[in-house]
């Protein structure tokens, strides 16, 4: 695996604008961060600290979230995810993943990723339209 460790740390920022909203996504009526948007950014959390690491050719893909949303927060605010990988078993990386705006935790869980060799990846999801 490199230079993927346990303890590896992650994080990812930003602001609650109508666009990342429960009504733009269309998973909620009501003007606050949507959830949909938090898995989203604790994605990037997670992804941020294991694929710079990787070789060439390689990436990470998420297969697994398992996560509850607390708080809301309204439009105007920021909402920060962070990221720790607690496990690595082979190809299958473990996150504990949490958010925060700027006043309470709204979320948290775990995010499980898997590398990917990112050609092989590709040529096997494009041959499903040949199908």
């Amino acid at each position: 695996m490199g230079s993927l460790a346990v303890g590896l740390k992650g994080e990812a920022t930003i602001p609650v604008t109508e666009e990342n909203t429960a009504v733009a996504y269309g998973s909620g009526s009501v003007r606050v961060f949507a959830t949909p948007a938090m898995i989203g950014l604790m994605e990037k959390a997670a992804l941020s600290s294991v694929d710079p690491r990787l070789p060439a050719g390689q990436t990470t893909v998420g297969v697994r979230v398992d996560v509850e949303h607390l708080a809301a927060t309204p439009v105007g605010m920021r909402v920060t995810a962070r990221s720790e990988l607690v496990e690595i078993d082979g190809r299958r990386l473990v996150f504990r993943v949490e958010a925060c705006d700027e006043c309470e935790i709204i979320g948290r869980g775990t995010h499980v990723r898997y590398i990917v060799t990112v050609d092989r990846f590709l040529s096997r999801a494009a041959g499903k339209t040949k199908k």
